[in-house]
């Protein structure tokens, strides 16, 4: 089975190739150059490269969420377009269980955090052991203070990852519970991690193009300010 997986949740855009959960190529930048301008020709130039193209592939492969709403709705639309014209299935991921699928190797519980503004964290947790993983929380947006309560619950190493891994890490050592950061060259969010996701969930887990929507587990900002002043707003009072 191939895949085509792109990331773009957060400041790094990502893309990767995988056959039977194997990767044959991968191309990662965080340059801090908008996804819109990155992403699609970083996937062409990637299979062209490989001498591949999307009709070869199985399924495109994408992380749906959460993360930075311009990120996520710039790489479901690509995945959508790539999809749709070359009539293959999609298969969004956790962002979530996409980063911590690269520290499967590792023994431990990975805490998975993106940071999500205002002193919070998107935040998964999943058990590793024997290159598999098990997941022990679900995706959820949580203040650092929730997180660092629940996570001290929870028995074995912490070692964290994501956009988000530095932010939980000095909260967490300030609260005296120890915990150590994912390497460097896997701490960031990547497409690999999105395709290693994706190869465990196929089939099950394909939906069409039209179906792929992104998850973004909270409202927007321009949401919430729309929100608090309709919920601010004096009530309308009849003159009749």
């Amino acid at each position: 089975m191939k895949l085509l997986a792109l990331e773009s949740s957060a400041r790094a855009a990502s893309c990767a190739v995988l056959a039977d959960g194997e990767v044959l190529a991968a191309a990662w930048q965080a340059t801090g150059l908008t996804h819109s301008r990155t992403l699609l020709p970083m996937v062409e130039d990637l299979l062209k490269n490989s001498e591949l193209s999307v009709e070869d592939m199985d399924a495109v492969a994408v992380a749906a969420g959460p993360g930075s709403f311009t990120g996520l709705r710039i790489g479901a639309a690509a995945v959508k377009g790539l999809a749709w014209a070359a009539e293959k299935p999609c298969v969004p991921v956790s962002t979530l269980e996409a980063m911590a699928w690269p520290l499967a190797h590792l023994e431990g519980n990975i805490v998975c955090a993106m940071d999500a503004r205002r002193q919070q964290i998107y935040n998964a947790v999943f058990r590793a052991e024997a290159g598999e993983l098990t997941r022990l929380r679900e995706d959820r947006a949580v203040s650092l203070e929730e997180a660092a309560g629940d996570l001290a619950e929870l028995d074995g190493p912490l070692t964290i990852v994501g956009d988000g891994a530095r932010l939980c890490f000095d909260f967490l050592g300030s609260r005296g519970l120890p915990c150590r950061l994912a390497p460097a060259h896997l701490r960031l969010q990547s497409a690999v991690g999105v395709g290693l996701a994706a190869w465990r969930l196929w089939p099950g887990g394909a939906v069409s193009a039209q179906e792929l929507t992104p998850v973004y587990l909270r409202l927007s900002q321009a949401e919430r300010e729309r929100a608090a002043k309709k919920e601010n707003q004096p009530a309308f009072e009849s003159n009749s």
